[in-house]
């Protein structure tokens, strides 16, 4: 997950409020449910010191009309005083609670975290005809989200399928067939290059019936072909066709994912060896202020104290993110840019 967008929260002044409310199941009751646990929220933020303006940018953005999307949704939202910086829906694991923060930075950690666990996936169903395209976020453990879609296919109605009798009017008539799913093909891949440009997905997943998939792969980029995955599993034709489709995504998210985090160790490793790596609260905090870090590795599960500073400054000096399980000082490391020791100088 591409997480410029952290940017234009970090352009704001402080102090902040960032509210996490987790997703639930449906229910009759939603916008009672939204609201006893808002008050609770509230209260808590109330008490840290944060202003009425705040408090009421938040309340604004939760309490809306379609109460029940943000009740099965979840979301994260930081405000401050001049209004609301960060919108989303939270697809955090069921569970994990409600949580408010205030301070003088966006608590971003939980979010970072889950978004280092999103694989964006641009879907291409193809058939004979064409594709339908549609621009993805996958979890491993959550319901996709689906940002864009669109249907391509190509200017020529003529029938692609040949006759079965005359021969040589069917070597005729297939060789016309083969040329159309040719051009439709080439439609397609020239509108997921477009995507690929424009959205810099993590993989491209070809799908749909063999004709078409291998039609498309044909004419995919160079780009392109560097991060393609396929699969035959499921379809669009029904329900448990889009069910088994979507379940070999997950799949293939989580596969990313940890693909993903074992380099990312591996990389820790290498840079500890040859003093390109720190540990530790005190020595990520003061290296990362100096512009010194590529990347900053979050413990995979838990935050750490004083990460919300960190954070601010790995994205407002354009570092990466990734995740480790390994045992690293109070659950924070990070890759520099150069060594350690010009990077922790005096």
């Amino acid at each position: 997950m591409n997480f410029e967008n952290l940017r234009t929260v970090y352009d704001n002044q402080g102090p902040f409020a960032t509210v996490y409310l987790e997703g639930r199941s449906p229910a009759a009751d939603a916008e009672k449910q939204v609201r006893l646990r808002w008050d609770e929220l509230r209260e808590n933020l109330a008490s840290a010191g944060a202003a009425d303006e705040i408090l009421k940018n938040l309340g604004d953005t939760l309490i809306v009309e379609d109460i029940t999307e943000v009740q099965t949704d979840g979301r994260i939202v930081v405000a401050n005083a001049a209004g609301v910086v960060l919108d989303e829906h939270w697809d955090a694991a069921l569970g994990t609670g409600d949580t408010a923060h205030y301070g003088q930075v966006p608590e971003l950690g939980a979010y970072v975290r889950e978004g280092c666990r999103l694989v964006d996936m641009v879907l291409v169903i193809a058939n004979q005809e064409g594709a339908t395209i549609r621009e993805l976020r996958v979890s491993p453990q959550h319901e996709a989200t689906q940002q864009d879609e669109s249907v391509v296919s190509g200017d020529n109605d003529e029938d692609i399928h040949a006759p079965r009798q005359g021969a040589l009017s069917h070597n005729q008539i297939r060789r016309r067939a083969d040329e159309i799913v040719k051009d439709n093909a080439r439609a397609v891949a020239d509108q997921v290059d477009q995507i690929v440009r424009a959205r810099e997905p993590d993989l491209v997943v070809v799908a749909g019936e063999v004709q078409g998939r291998t039609a498309v792969k044909a004419e995919l980029s160079t780009r392109v072909t560097e991060l393609l995955e396929e699969t035959d599993q499921g379809g669009t034709d029904d329900d448990a066709a889009e069910d088994a489709l979507y379940d070999a995504l997950k799949s293939l998210a989580s596969d990313r994912v940890q693909a993903k985090q074992a380099e990312d160790s591996e990389n820790l490793s290498y840079s500890k060896a040859h003093d390109l790596a720190v540990e530790g609260q005190e020595k990520v905090s003061q290296a990362v202020g100096r512009g010194a870090v590529a990347t900053v590795l979050l413990n995979y599960d838990v935050g750490s104290e004083g990460e919300g500073a960190i954070l601010a400054d790995a994205v407002l000096s354009s570092a990466g993110f990734g995740l480790v399980d390994a045992d690293v000082a109070d659950g924070i490391a990070a890759i520099l840019r150069y060594d350690a020791a010009t990077a922790l100088a005096d």
